[in-house]
């Protein structure tokens, strides 16, 4: 069951009327797990059609998103989803990972947008789009930035559900690398698993192993 007002494309149009022929909406997930990828959702979506019950990703259920997913993905003009890997989020920092998540959806995408829309307040997608329209609850208000969100989380979530196999006990299937009792036992009990990112601070306070130490990293690289 859907939640909320529907997004709509009054941003897009708008953009569009300023002479942006390509309008990309970009949305992100995963930032805030402990293991596993961060991933950036990246979808263009046609100006006269559109798929009923689309909403942001954290207001569908997980049913719900798979069960759109195949609809959302045939209707777009263009959709990709970039990932930076749990290595490369510690080595590059959050803030470069993802600029390097987005910059792998926006080139998968085949087509070369001309303006972006994306949630938040803090602009990742600039200098690979020339117009960014950055705003709280985009992902909320934006067709195409709700787009955006589901793709990349139903992708994201089917990643951790396959590497939930090959690390069974820190139920990554379930928590999909997010922070939880039982991933927190488990990382009392197990220390972290080969996809967790080790640079964060509950590697200070989950992780008793003398063995397996927090990554430190010395310096901040750039991608642009």
């Amino acid at each position: 069951m859907t939640r909320g007002r529907a997004p709509t494309r009054a941003i897009e149009l708008e953009l569009r009327a300023a002479g942006h022929e390509v309008v990309v909406g970009i949305d992100e997930v995963g930032r805030g797990a402990w293991a596993g990828p961060l991933s950036v959702g990246a979808a263009v979506v046609p100006l006269d059609r559109r798929v009923n019950g689309i909403r942001d990703s954290k207001l569908l259920s997980e049913r719900d998103r798979e069960r759109l997913f195949d609809r959302i993905a045939d209707w777009c003009v263009a959709w990709a989803v970039g990932s930076a890997s749990e290595v490369e989020c510690d080595d590059l920092g959050m803030a470069a990972a993802q600029r390097l998540a987005c910059r792998r959806a926006i080139e998968g995408l085949g087509i070369e947008p001309d303006a972006a829309v994306t949630d938040g307040t803090w602009d990742f997608v600039s200098p690979l789009v020339p117009t960014v329209r950055m705003g709280v609850g985009a992902d909320r208000r934006c067709l195409s930035v709700a787009t955006a969100s589901i793709l990349a989380k139903v992708v994201r979530d089917r990643e951790m559900r396959r590497l939930a196999h090959d690390h069974p006990y820190w139920a990554f299937d379930t928590n999909k690398g997010y922070p939880c009792p039982v991933h927190k036992a488990a990382l009392q009990g197990y220390g972290p698993s080969a996809i967790h990112r080790r640079s964060w601070v509950f590697m200070d306070h989950y992780v008793p192993w003398t063995g397996v130490r927090r990554v430190v990293r010395s310096d901040q690289p750039t991608l642009f």
